[in-house]
């Protein structure tokens, strides 16, 4: 969880360009430090008028200006860690060094050239200013392999090849090199640290069109640590993290390459409590039913809910040990906490794949006369035959809902609100609700069983 501590608040300066489209540049690198809890500041340094297809104008900012701004940051707030993205010409480039080496703050360069839409954003002559003026200047600089390419001299289409980019580059002065593998063709997306010696950060790669200021969020998460006095490693690791989630819960807008979103983990986090008292909620409903004895498995049941950014079980909220029969009515026997039912983990996370607003699920007893009641209220009904799974589907622990979850779409061609099975050999007969609300689902159960 991000916590400020307002007796010392971090302080990191962005030293990069504006995007209209709000998915690069200081938008970017503004949003990465609220989500790690540093307060961001601006130095801008160049407009540019650009979507997610394309960059259609640029406005550089007067050097003057720029160098203005920067020192009315340090001689107010101050700077723990500052970035630069978009330094567009040789004049901005040897101003913004003329600032880094009067007032000595760690930087971070990310020596942004070419935007996503391909649009260069570094003139040609200005390379070797940023090579010789600002490179020895960086404890960190944070080129993709592309950008390697240019600054090292070397081809970069391997992992070996980026290790010898990432020396190269060391011999220009910074004191670490992270090349990032996302232009690298590889099932994983690999970035690799150098500050004498290798460090690999692996992660799967993610197939999206939503990867618009990831460079920008990374280099911006690293700035945001080393502000808080972590190190290079420790920041490295927190960037990765950072944009890998920030890729996977890209912002789906425009007609081109949407942008990554660096608060999601920062939302998902924030939902906790909300989530934890929604499946409460749930649970008081279900407990209020006056006979729920035709409901109730003799398995127990259980509602769950995820949060809106659900990557595993571990984000999935239900009751530990289940809801079971007392006499005619239910009871929880315990409050519901994060990490309680893979079992209806298993549904919402496979259900999320097809519909992410998906976050609950609720079992309760199989009988026709339920799924009767359930078709007369106009929901979707698929079903799935234990007694058809897979050896191998079997044999894998946690397998089978998701099995029987696919088979259940395929059936009938779309995201059901109700699937069920008739058990097996040892396994009871179920019915599982699947919707977007927990406390929805279960006054459903509550209408289905008066």
């Amino acid at each position: 969880m991000v916590w400020i501590d307002l007796k010392r608040v971090p302080v990191a300066l962005t030293i990069a360009g504006s995007d209209s489209g709000g998915g690069a540049g200081i938008q970017a690198d503004l949003k990465t430090f609220a989500a790690l809890g540093v307060h961001g500041t601006v130095a801008l340094t160049s407009i540019t008028a650009q979507n997610t297809k394309e960059v259609t104008a640029i406005q550089d900012v007067s050097v003057d200006v720029i160098k203005a701004q920067i020192e009315a940051v340090v001689s107010d707030i101050g700077v723990d860690a500052a970035k630069t993205g978009m330094l567009h010409t040789s004049e901005i480039i040897e101003a913004v060094a003329e600032e880094v080496r009067r007032h000595r703050f760690p930087l971070v360069v990310d020596p942004v050239m070419i935007a996503k839409s391909g649009a260069p954003l570094l003139r040609k002559e200005a390379v070797r200013s940023l090579v010789e003026e600002l490179l020895p200047l960086a404890k960190v600089v944070t080129p993709n392999a592309r950008e390697a390419e240019v600054i090292s001299g070397i081809e970069v289409r391997s992992l070996e090849d980026a290790r010898r980019a990432a020396r190269l580059i060391a011999e220009l002065g910074p004191q670490a090199v992270i090349v990032k593998g996302g232009h690298i063709e590889s099932d994983e997306s690999v970035d690799l640290l150098y500050d004498g010696e290798f460090t690999e950060l692996r992660a799967p790669r993610i197939e999206s069109r939503n990867t618009h200021g990831t460079g920008c969020s990374f280099s911006a998460a690293i700035a945001a640590e080393l502000a808080k006095g972590r190190s290079i490693r420790d920041a490295f690791r927190t960037a990765k993290l950072l944009v890998t989630e920030a890729i996977r819960y890209g912002i789906p807008v425009g007609g081109g390459h949407g942008p990554l979103n660096p608060m999601a983990q920062l939302y998902k986090e924030s939902e906790r409590y909300s989530t934890v008292v929604r499946v409460a909620e749930a649970v008081r409903v279900l407990e209020s039913i006056e006979d729920a004895r035709r409901i109730a498995p003799e398995v127990g049941m259980n509602v769950a809910m995820s949060l809106p950014y659900a990557d595993g079980p571990e984000d999935v909220a239900a009751v530990p040990g289940r809801i079971r029969l007392v006499g005619r009515r239910l009871r929880a026997s315990a409050h519901p906490e994060f990490g309680a039912s893979r079992h209806l983990a298993g549904y919402i996370l496979t259900a999320r794949g097809y519909d992410p607003s998906v976050r609950a699920a609720l079992n309760i007893a199989y009988s026709d006369e339920t799924l009767d009641r359930l078709r007369e209220m106009g929901l979707r009904i698929s079903w799935y035959d234990r007694r058809e799974e897979p050896p191998e589907v079997k044999a894998r622990e946690g397998a089978t809902v998701p099995w029987g979850m696919r088979v259940a779409v395929e059936r009938i061609g779309r995201l059901p609100d109700v699937v069920f099975h008739t058990g097996d050999w040892g396994k009871e007969p179920m019915i599982v609700l699947i919707g977007r609300d927990a406390v929805s689902l279960a006054e459903i159960v509550r209408e289905v069983s008066s």
